[in-house]
């Protein structure tokens, strides 16, 4: 082995390492902004804060440079920034809530940070004992079969809370198994074209011009689209349909390359969402809001239920202009009770303007991309499709939650990654992220026997 190959490890973990102090150092800034801006003082909890996003950065490194140490060296830094921004968005929402007691917000900044201490020792966790990718491939079908029972479990066991049934109660906690089945999906579509890849490729019946896939094949496919179609019947999650939906189209054209595929499932998803939208009084509403969203400030709209959310965000974005009113001076309390969930995007619009949108954006592009960097490097199938449909799903999410806030397509419910309150989003998105820094340094390892020939 080359002494390039030896020095690499080290390279990419000093890179990482310096990344994650300027993250650190934004993330604390950024806490610290907030309460001088609004209050005219540094926050009370700086000092506990500033504790905190330290360990949240040294001890994932420290992981990372013990079990995963020829990983990608930007993954870990960007998922912790966003995680940062996110948690300085949601105390720059608490400051306002707690003064406008009127709102009848709780503050959940405090319970955040606890919950992403959770998801990094998770991700910990994941890279502890998940040694080698592929292992998982052992277990598509049970991995499936578990997604499956918490897939439907709210329509049966769930609260129905803001007119969506995407909550199983546990106590004092809510979980939302979605996040989590995003990822089980993933592992098993990876598992399963790995094995069918030629099958779904070289087989089936010419119609119209287009291979169509077998039946026996078929059939997997044909299930995920009936158990998207009965979420959104039953539980009334556009989000998550539209994720499933466009997650294993995507996956299965990169497997086969046959646009038959793409056709076959933007026809089904045009097909169940249509329906849906027609008969589910939820869905359509939705629907019925994002094309007028300004009649929510009509007397008739007012009577039609129609939410004026939409059309605050849209103020929201309209008055943050190029670089925002300041951290800490708009008035995203005006969007009311979901400002800190689905619409946590308007406040970076209003005050961060285009400017902080675009940097959001751009990081959550930059992990993508990493992720699809990761699949790129790695020699085996599973490993990557698996790190396609993780990239994927994230990619999907931040498209169908920031497309629903500016009024791209309907709104969907879903949480921003990262950015958003909510536990099982944040555990879910850095189990994701323990991952792809696992793919990624399990394709590197695989390298160096070639860089050093």
């Amino acid at each position: 082995m080359s002494f390039a190959a030896l020095a690499q490890a080290p390279n990419r973990r000093r890179t990482e390492a310096w990344l994650l102090v300027l993250v650190v150092s934004i993330s604390v800034g950024g806490y610290a902004y907030v309460g001088l801006s609004m209050e005219g003082r540094p926050p009370s909890g700086l000092a506990g804060f500033a504790v905190s996003v330290f360990l949240l950065a040294l001890v994932p490194h420290l992981a990372v440079r013990r079990w995963a140490a020829r990983a990608d060296p930007l993954i870990l830094p960007v998922a912790l920034l966003l995680t940062g921004v996110g948690l300085v968005l949601l105390h720059r929402l608490d400051v306002t809530y707690v003064a406008r007691p009127d709102l009848k917000i709780a503050p959940t900044g405090n319970g955040q940070l606890v919950w992403t201490v959770i998801a990094v020792a998770v991700c910990v966790g994941v890279l502890l004992v998940v040694r080698e990718h592929r292992w998982l491939q052992r277990y598509i079908y049970v991995t499936m079969a578990v997604a499956m029972v918490l897939l439907m479990a709210p329509a049966f066991f769930g609260a129905d809370q803001f007119g969506a049934k995407r909550w199983i109660m546990l106590g004092p906690l809510s979980v939302q198994p979605g996040e989590f089945v995003k990822i089980m999906i993933a592992v098993f579509f990876a598992g399963y074209l790995t094995v069918n890849r030629d099958a779904l490729t070289l087989t089936g019946r010419r119609f119209l011009g287009m291979r169509l896939p077998p039946g026996r094949q078929l059939g997997p496919i044909a299930t995920i689209w009936v158990l998207s179609l009965l979420v959104l019947v039953f539980e009334r999650d556009l989000g998550t349909s539209l994720i499933f939906f466009g997650l294993f189209v995507i996956m299965l054209y990169l497997a086969t390359e046959r646009t038959s595929w793409v056709v076959c499932g933007l026809l089904m998803a045009v097909l169940g969402a249509g329906v849906v939208g027609s008969v589910e009084p939820h869905v359509h509403g939705r629907v019925v809001a994002w094309q007028n969203p300004m009649d929510a400030f009509t007397e008739a709209g007012r009577q039609a239920g129609i939410s004026e959310q939409l059309g605050q965000a849209l103020f929201s974005f309209g008055s943050g202009g190029i670089t925002g009113s300041g951290l800490g001076q708009g008035h995203p309390e005006l969007i009311k009770f979901a400002g800190n969930s689905d619409f946590i995007l308007t406040t970076v619009g209003e005050e961060l303007g285009l400017t902080g949108v675009m940097a959001v954006l751009m990081l959550y592009g930059l992990l993508v991309q990493r992720g699809l960097s990761a699949a790129l490097l790695a020699r085996d199938p599973f490993g990557k499709l698996l790190a396609v449909g993780l990239s994927s799903a994230l990619l999907l999410q931040v498209f169908v939650v920031t497309g629903g806030v500016m009024g791209l397509i309907p709104l969907t419910g879903k949480a921003l990654p990262f950015l958003a309150k909510g536990g099982s989003s944040m555990v879910a998105n850095w189990l994701m992220v323990a991952l792809l820094i696992r793919i990624s340094d399990s394709a590197q390892r695989r390298r160096e026997p070639v860089a050093s020939t």
